[in-house]
């Protein structure tokens, strides 16, 4: 074996050891989700400078988008955002709603949003931005499966967020889960949201999130609520159903099996 080989194996065990030990390395670098079951499989909660992939089915993309909003809402702490989105993607899903991210109590002023034309160029683009320390978070967003996107691509990725302490989210649309280097991976799906007020009829924003994946500890699956004045998510609020008074002109069941 050349010397130009093993010098390039030596580079890539030590970059392999560092995403392994990347635990160790920021051994507090968590923030709380709120949702207590959650929090406690994530060792207190999801990790900061680290890649988190959300996976989700074309129909549920709706769902997995706003659940993306919370994490990063989360994780950012203030900072700005930056959301790279593949042009197909937006074909696919549509555009983003700034008003939408109002109403889920983020900030829009703080979503700096990047279009790519394709998959390298989004690759590209998020890699650079995850070595900002400028920013809060960056979620890359992508549709369907992607041969560009391997193992080495999401190395590259992982070693830019422990460099710079930046967030990396992940949103795969109708894509299969691949081997990464990945922090944590899940599976959303929209969950129904309970009866509200009578000026708000939609409710509060629920998940059905299944933790497929977590490289430090155990794995779940738990039905997450958004609360947008918080801005974090929380186990599921019960809301107790009003029961309905008998009309006054209904005769008493008693006195009818008595007459009967």
């Amino acid at each position: 074996m050349s010397g130009a080989r093993i010098s390039a194996l030596a580079t890539l065990r030590g970059q392999i050891e560092r995403i392994e030990t990347a635990a160790v390395v920021h051994p507090h670098h968590r923030v709380a989700l709120g949702h207590s079951e959650a929090d406690a499989v994530l060792k207190g909660g999801l990790a900061r400078a680290a890649i988190h992939e959300v996976f989700c089915e074309g129909r549920q993309g709706t769902a997995a988008t706003g659940f993306v909003m919370g994490l990063a809402g989360r994780v950012s702490a203030q900072r700005p955002l930056l959301w790279v989105r593949q042009d197909f993607s937006e074909l696919e899903a549509g555009a983003l709603s700034m008003s939408g991210l109002a109403e889920l109590g983020l900030d829009p002023r703080r979503l700096v949003m990047v279009r790519a034309a394709d998959v390298e160029s989004a690759l590209r683009s998020s890699a650079d931005a995850l070595a900002c320390d400028a920013l809060g978070a960056v979620v890359l967003e992508l549709w369907g499966d992607v041969r560009q996107f391997d193992l080495v691509a999401s190395r590259k990725l992982t070693l830019a967020a422990q460099s710079s302490g930046v967030t990396g989210l992940m949103l795969r649309m109708a894509a299969q889960p691949l081997p990464s280097t990945a922090e944590t991976r899940w599976m959303l799906r929209a969950a129904h949201s309970p009866p509200g007020a009578a000026w708000d009829a939609w409710g509060a924003p629920r998940f059905d999130a299944e933790l497929l994946r977590n490289r430090h500890g155990q794995c779940g699956r738990w039905i997450m609520e958004w609360n947008c004045d918080e801005c974090q998510f929380s186990e599921p609020s019960t809301y107790s159903q009003p029961v309905a008074a008998a009309p006054a002109y209904r005769p008493d069941p008693a006195v009818l099996q008595r007459v009967g």
